[in-house]
């Protein structure tokens, strides 16, 4: 892919899409970012007039130089996933009719969180006839009240059990228990963080680069996850990914989920250092 211009390439595929078929064509991910690599690919969102069936969204592919076409992901209702490359660069595709596209941005600010909302803040129209200028609008402001329920809603699996209860993440053999445990404590961590800071949660991709510019955030953020996950004490894994969660909630205000959060953590912070004077 060296060499290749991603979004001269996006925007040549653009073109060659019927304009009476597909009215807007919004080129996302590390191309729209404009931090793509050699390792990076095409998104591509194609809002079309009215609901496609594959087929259909498969031919218009084709006709657009798109070579190697195929799917993924769930087959039912009115989104349709096409994949191909074009001149060696892989491409995907997603169709979305636009009073569909016009409900995930209405989900998105009922509390569906997803990449999508980030996805389109920072997606690059090929094509417009207003449609993405008009999402973004909506989408500039991250309601205080959604980011609350949030940050609650991310707190809620830390209590309402005995601390101790972390220290059978580490029984022999349970290697995948603690993983599964630490993986989406990461992932609670990242939705609190983002939440605080008012900013629709991106992809974990770049991870290090997205929470870069965020002023609330907790030390060494990204540096703390890819210790916890790839620490191969997995005593010392938990406890770093328990005190990173911990200093995440004492960054949150007061609630409910938080408040028993920050009890139940700082508990097993401390349960975790004994167990390992041990």
């Amino acid at each position: 892919m060296a060499g290749v211009d991603l979004r001269k390439l996006a925007q040549r595929v653009a073109d060659a899409l019927p304009t009476d078929v597909v009215v807007e064509v919004v080129i996302t991910g590390s191309v729209s970012r404009g931090v793509a690599d050699d390792a990076s690919d095409i998104e591509m969102l194609l809002v079309t007039r009215e609901p496609l069936a594959l087929e259909a969204c498969l031919g218009f592919a084709r006709a657009a130089g798109l070579e190697g076409l195929g799917t993924w992901g769930a087959q039912g209702g009115p989104s349709r996933l096409v994949s191909g490359r074009r001149e060696q660069v892989p491409v995907e595709l997603i169709w979305w009719p636009r009073d569909y596209a016009e409900t995930q941005i209405d989900r998105v600010l009922a509390g569906a969180m997803s990449s999508t909302a980030d996805a389109l803040v920072h997606g690059v129209p090929l094509r417009t006839t207003g449609l993405l200028a008009a999402w973004q609008e909506r989408l500039r402001s991250y309601p205080p009240e959604l980011a609350a329920t949030q940050i609650e809603h991310a707190a809620l699996p830390w209590g309402g059990f005995a601390p101790d209860g972390v220290l059978t993440l580490l029984r022999p053999g349970d290697r995948l228990a603690l993983i599964e445990w630490m993986l989406d404590g990461a992932l609670r961590v990242l939705t609190i963080v983002f939440a605080l800071n008012r900013v629709w949660k991106p992809t974990t991709k770049r991870l290090a680069a997205r929470v870069a510019p965020l002023p609330i955030k907790p030390d060494r953020l990204a540096d703390r996850i890819e210790e916890a996950l790839t620490e191969a004490d997995p005593r010392r894994a938990l406890r770093v990914m328990t005190e990173l969660q911990l200093d995440t909630v004492r960054l949150a205000p007061s609630g409910p989920n938080i408040d028993r959060a920050r009890s139940w953590l700082a508990a097993a912070v401390e349960r975790l250092g004994r167990q390992a004077q041990h």
